[in-house]
């Protein structure tokens, strides 16, 4: 192997990349490395996962540290996850382990010994979770000079995961108040294998410092899928009233043994998985841990049902730490032939082994996570592989038109499409009034930093760059407020401290985190804690945890413990809301799809066969051409084929712009994908009283109801009600989107 970029790294680096067989560079490790060694910007490293970005960011970094060795901790790793840190470090050890630089990891999970011998030789690479990081600078102030003084490194991993709320906002933030207090202004390195948009990627990385973001364009060798998709009734005949199919990709349509199959009278659905996961190494992806719960559940019973030992394992965030661990060291292992049920804990990039296949249950809410979940699978040179089993109940006799469109079948064709055809994935949402966060970093600077005026508290939070849309008059708004709540304190000379009210806010773990949580209980079995649940039941009713069934025996409140036993059996759980954010874009592909007559080798019998029912439903009734389609009498049905947001802005602007002149009545939502409601109005009178409305001045504060205080984000309760307010319907409602396309059906059709 001979190049300039691979003289360029040390020794030591040299030595890992013979050790490892490798006879070439690959090319975004070549990239990188000339843009980190040749450049003083920033970086952003996309490319498909398993492309080696870890390496291509830590070879050059790395090297630059060996050559001249830091006086402090040289690099700061963010990562979305701890199981990806723990996952991670092990990798970088195995990096590091003759270079002299130290890899350090900091989250909840690591000892406090570990931790202790970091404090007292800050040096090499620290690993850390954005809540740790705020954990850090909140409770050790006046060390981060000691410990940050000559950080020359930020690698955030995931980076795209931290682009659509308010942690990426947080980690923003985080690294900036970092910088100000250890005096440094470190580079800044992002890794995604799933960015659309990397230009404002890149805007977002760089932030604040006054350097630019290179962007390696990196030549693609090409992706290999295997990519089926089944459709399946719950019950009853299927779409294509034939025999349950076979497992067949667009690629390789090899057939299973014939004995190769699920119980009699199964879940054809979850019989198909069960059936086709045996004697593989696979995930199975859920989109709630609800579903992921009942799913494990069922498939284990399957098991007991046809004398085979467990092979199903379960993984998502309300699990505990030994239980998730455990699923992943089991996937580990190369003889491993087992099955793992999981949400989008194991979306990232956490090594669990070379897998098979990936099942997805319906479609994933956006393009991002489908080409993460896709690219757990097809590691070392095989093809990613993904099963899609699309699951619906047959709509009753009496069911309206819009309940008999198979929109989960039509939501995943429209994501793998947008990707196939344009390489789209959702931009990163920008221009937002995060007030919310905008409290949690007031009150994280105040505790950290102490006694401060209002001048100088303003001067550090409003100059961070995620706040640069908030102004200085909604500050005094939220000072006001907070002075008043107790959450802070003035004292006698004018200055600004954290107030009883804030301190238990502040003191409290859960402070850390910016992303919403629900009240948690522990669940127990005697000495094994299983995970967390909320709304815990009376004593002696049925929870789901850890795809088992329990009995509950006792709840302390006090404590939030609930005490159980095992039993057999199937009982829905609940985790708390999780709310999908769907894009404009996936609902515009899925209405082209109505209207057209592609067919996809990907679709199998039952999915193709439903899609053509669809298709002619669409057809005869005038889905996916009329936007106001007729049920019966008064009653209508409005498809807007919108994105969340626009389409929660569009229901208010009906209901509170347009409603008292059209009478609305019974008004229903299936969002994003329709809404149904009576009006005493023609369809013709119902498009020019829209366009009345919408050709007048639409203020987004008008969207609200009387009264109302919306709690989107986790501090809005604390926020004042119009700060709130404001942060709703300047933030949350999609209303440039609604007006375009209000505007579009207006034109349209008048």
């Amino acid at each position: 192997m001979s190049s300039t970029i691979f003289d360029r790294f040390s020794p030591t680096i040299q030595q890992y990349v013979y050790q490892s067989g490798w006879t070439q560079l690959r090319a975004i490790q070549a990239a990188a490395a000339d843009a980190i060694f040749h450049s003083d910007s920033h970086v952003l490293l996309s490319a498909s996962t398993a492309s080696g970005k870890t390496e291509a960011a830590f070879f050059p970094i790395i090297t630059l540290m060996q050559e001249r060795p830091p006086h402090s901790i040289g690099c700061l790793y963010i990562a979305p996850l701890k199981a990806l840190i723990n996952d991670q470090f092990v990798r970088l050890n195995d990096i590091c382990e003759e270079s002299g630089i130290p890899v350090w990891h900091w989250h909840g999970d690591v000892s406090q010994t570990h931790k202790k011998k970091l404090m007292k030789n800050p040096s090499g690479i620290l690993q850390i979770t954005p809540e740790s990081l705020e954990a850090m600078l909140l409770h050790r102030h006046a060390q981060i000079p000691h410990l940050f003084g000559d950080l020359r490194f930020v690698v955030i991993d995931e980076i795209h995961s931290f682009l659509r709320g308010d942690r990426g906002g947080q980690t923003l933030c985080l690294i900036e108040r970092l910088c100000r207090m250890a005096g440094v202004q470190p580079r800044r390195v992002g890794l995604s294998a799933t960015i659309g948009d990397t230009q404002t990627v890149g805007r977002f990385l760089s932030a604040n410092t006054g350097i630019g973001t290179v962007i390696p364009r990196i030549q693609s060798s090409g992706t290999r899928w295997r990519i089926s998709m089944q459709h399946f009734y719950n019950n009853g005949p299927q779409a294509d009233s034939g025999e349950q199919a076979l497992p067949a990709t667009a690629a390789d349509s090899a057939i299973e043994a014939p004995t190769d199959r699920a119980p009699e009278a199964a879940d054809p659905g979850l019989g198909y998985i069960f059936a086709h996961t045996r004697g593989h190494k696979c995930l199975v992806f859920s989109n709630s841990r609800e579903e992921c719960e009942a799913v494990t559940s069922t498939l284990r019973q399957y098991c007991e049902a046809k004398h085979e030992p467990d092979r199903f394992l379960i993984h998502h965030g309300n699990l505990s730490t030994s239980y998730r661990l455990t699923a992943e060291d089991v996937m580990r292992q190369d003889e491993s032939l087992v099955t793992i049920c999981t949400t989008s804990t194991l979306e990232l990039g956490i090594d669990i082994g070379r897998l098979e296949r990936a099942f997805q249950i319906d479609a994933p809410f956006t393009v991002s996570s489908f080409l993460q979940r896709m690219g757990r699978t097809g590691r070392r040179g095989a093809p990613s592989e993904m099963w899609f089993v699309i699951r619906e109940e047959h709509a009753e006799a009496r069911a309206l038109l819009p309940e008999t469109i198979p929109w989960k079948l039509l939501q995943a064709i429209a994501l793998i499409q947008l990707y196939v055809e344009e390489k789209w994935v959702e931009p990163p949402r920008t221009g937002r009034l995060p007030y919310s966060l905008l409290y949690h970093q007031t009150m994280a600077t105040l505790a950290s930093g102490g006694e401060m005026m209002p001048a100088e508290l303003a001067s550090r939070v409003l100059t961070l760059s995620y706040f640069a849309h908030i102004t200085a008059s909604d500050f005094r708004v939220l000072l006001h407020h907070l002075i008043e709540a107790d959450h802070i304190q003035q004292t006698e000379r004018g200055g600004l401290i954290i107030g009883l009210a804030g301190e238990r806010i502040v003191n409290n773990f859960k402070f850390y985190a910016v992303f919403q949580e629900n009240e948690e209980y522990s669940v127990r079995c005697e000495s094994e804690e299983l995970g967390t649940i909320v709304k815990p039941p009376p004593v002696n009713d049925k929870i789901a945890i850890a795809g088992r069934v329990w009995v509950v025996e006792e709840v302390d409140r006090t404590r939030h413990v609930v005490y159980c036993h095992p039993v057999k059996g199937i009982v829905p759980a609940y985790f708390g809301e999780e709310p999908g954010d769907l894009h404009t874009k996936i609902l515009e592909r899925m209405r082209r799809l109505l209207r057209e007559t592609d067919n996809y080798a990907y679709l199998l019998g039952h999915a193709a066969a439903r899609l053509s029912q669809a298709r002619s439903a669409a057809t005869l009734s005038g889905i996916g051409v009329q936007w106001l389609l007729p049920l019966g009498g008064k009653m209508y049905c409005l498809m807007p084929w919108l994105g969340s947001y626009a389409f929660l802005a569009l229901e208010r602007f009906l209901r509170i712009k347009c409603g008292p002149r059209l009478h609305l009545k019974g008004f229903d939502s299936k969002r994003p994908y329709y809404m149904q409601f009576t009006m005493d109005a023609t369809p013709d009178e119902f498009f020019h009283i829209l366009g009345e409305e919408i050709a007048k001045p639409l203020d987004p504060m008008t969207l609200l109801y009387p009264k109302e205080a919306p709690v989107f984000d986790k501090y809005d309760d604390i926020l004042p009600v119009e700060l709130t307010q404001k942060g709703f319907a300047l933030s949350v409602l999609d209303v440039e989107g609604m007006t375009r396309r209000v505007k579009e059906m207006v034109h349209l059709t008048c």
